[in-house]
């Protein structure tokens, strides 16, 4: 998988994901995440229109995104779906932080069976994305 980042404003991030979002790179994806939240990023739009897969530890490195953006530390991975069902109780009501962009439909399969759907918002694409971040 590849990341990119992109800093369109002192406080929105972009990370860019391409390929797969899998056991094996999702903390790749966290520590992206920890980096633009250090660098001042109060938001972080999320594109997932690269991706052609993405696993439930993808799942889990958007949720510890968004816990890091309310000032928490993430869960440790080996909690694994536990921390996912935990998810609308550490996120709250209030803004998550994270947007995603652009899932592919095995991707949006994925936010929707796990619920992640309904609690981030998800945009069509980045122009979209970034309007909403900067509101």
């Amino acid at each position: 998988m590849d990341i990119t980042t992109d800093r369109p404003s002192a406080d929105v991030a972009v990370i860019g994901l391409t390929g797969e979002l899998d056991g094996s790179n999702f903390e790749d994806v966290i520590a992206a995440g920890r980096t633009a939240r250090d660098g001042g990023a109060r938001r972080i739009v999320l594109d997932l229109s690269g991706l052609s897969y993405m696993g439930s530890s993808g799942l889990v490195a958007i949720h510890s995104i968004a816990l890091l953006l309310a000032g928490k530390e993430p869960t440790s991975p080996e909690d694994g779906w536990q921390a996912i069902h935990e998810v609308s109780q550490s996120v709250g009501d209030g803004d998550p932080g994270v947007i995603l962009v652009g899932p592919g439909a095995s991707v949006q399969r994925v936010l929707d069976r796990s619920g992640m759907s309904e609690l981030f918002p998800v945009h069509p694409d980045r122009a979209a994305a970034l309007g909403a971040a900067t509101t």
